[in-house]
């Protein structure tokens, strides 16, 4: 089965993240990873009642690190980290992270 996340801010940007050959996070790590980063990146709560799903915070994480940490090879890491999370946090083999509209399809 075919695993990968897509994370784009329009048609001329799309980074995508092939996950096949790549060891697989377990979905408890993924959370910590997703919240340590949120935490970092000081996201804050899209929602009024101040509950953050994981939805939220991969879409919070992606838009608070920026196109550049997707881009550059320097940031590569970070960037498949943020990829395995994803993925292993939704349990969803394939991602599309939407910053234009602000949306996740699976």
């Amino acid at each position: 089965m075919r695993s990968q996340v897509t994370v784009t801010w329009g048609e001329t940007s799309t980074y995508h993240f092939d996950l096949d050959e790549v060891q697989p996070m377990p979905h408890e790590q993924a959370r910590a990873w997703l919240d340590e980063q949120f935490t970092a990146f000081e996201c804050e709560p899209i929602r009024l009642t101040g509950k953050v799903l994981t939805a939220d915070k991969v879409l919070g994480v992606a838009q608070a690190a920026g196109e550049e940490r997707f881009r550059d090879p320097v940031h590569q890491t970070w960037a498949m980290s943020f990829a395995r999370a994803t993925s292993a946090a939704l349990a969803k083999p394939v991602v599309s992270v939407d910053l234009v509209t602000r949306s996740l399809g699976y």
